[in-house]
């Protein structure tokens, strides 16, 4: 019997550190890798890379620079975990408040105003809960809540997830039940979901103007309210704390920099009809 018993606990603890294992294979798995130069530099971010901005910035910047960019997808709350725990050079990503915390304690420089986007509350074209008449986005969810019916929420601490909460924090509601539909993936995949049921969502701009033509029964219902602008920021690790970090510090100089910004204004337009992203100037109006 103890035999046994020893057998079938080796075999838990071997499992387990198979399972520890992947995970940590996964944290240095690249998403997709850009330009085939000497020095890696690991860049976490979530819809810029998920939409091709990432790829655009990163083959103009591999053109003076000996460099591979390597991609983590990641939504903000991994991402900034990944720069935190030096998996990552540098990120982009839109979660002002735990950015201002990474670069106050010490983990965490370059934190640059990179360009914005918004969000908009989409939903089925009836409209169900009666949020088009919303005055601000907080009111549009409580109508959301009191009317139970179908909403996505990606429920996985990324940039929008936490805008998302800060949403119904404001409406003095705690979502829960069958209606409420936590997805934990990534915001393409989340807003197909709605799309789908059909289902309320909170879907960046980007996203939304990106995916439009492959959506078949959600609208945009909710817009304008100016908690709903989304500003992304640059953060990268302090100077020798990795390999990659100087040229991660580099990269973000580059996108800072005028030809980086018209990359950044100019994306989209000639695939989309218009830009999916706005540049620092703009957003700088609506940053805190």
């Amino acid at each position: 019997m103890s035999r046994r018993r020893n057998t079938k606990t080796g075999v838990i603890c071997f499992m387990l550190l198979l399972f520890l294992f992947s995970i940590a294979c996964a944290q240095d798995t690249c998403t997709e890798v850009y330009g085939s130069g000497t020095t890696t530099v690991n860049l976490a971010t979530g819809s810029p890379g998920e939409l091709g901005l990432l790829k655009v910035l990163a083959e103009e910047f591999n053109k003076t620079h000996d460099t591979r960019i390597c991609w983590k997808k990641a939504g903000s709350g991994k991402s900034l975990k990944l720069l935190k725990n030096k998996q990552a050079d540098v990120i982009m990503v839109h979660a002002p408040a735990a950015e201002k915390q990474a670069v106050a304690e010490g983990w965490a420089i370059k934190r640059h105003l990179i360009g914005s986007n918004e969000f908009y509350i989409v939903g089925p074209r009836k409209d169900p809960a009666g949020i088009a008449s919303a005055k601000t986005a907080a009111e549009a969810y409580a109508k959301i809540a009191t009317a139970k019916v179908d909403f996505f929420s990606r429920g996985d601490n990324s940039g929008t997830h936490k805008k998302e909460m800060a949403i119904w924090k404001n409406a003095g509601t705690q979502p829960s039940g069958a209606w409420y539909m936590v997805t934990r993936t990534f915001m393409m995949a989340t807003l197909k979901m709605a799309d789908a049921k059909p289902g309320y969502f909170m879907t960046d701009s980007s996203t939304w103007v990106a995916a439009k033509k492959d959506l078949g029964q959600l609208s945009i219902l909710f817009r304008g309210d100016p908690f709903l602008i989304n500003t992304y920021h640059t953060l990268c690790q302090p100077e020798g704390a990795t390999p990659g970090q100087p040229l991660a510090a580099a990269l973000v100089d580059f996108v800072v920099s005028p030809q980086g910004q018209k990359l950044i204004g100019d994306y989209g337009a000639g695939s989309y009809g218009q830009g999916l992203y706005n540049d620092a100037v703009y957003a700088k109006q609506f940053d805190h």
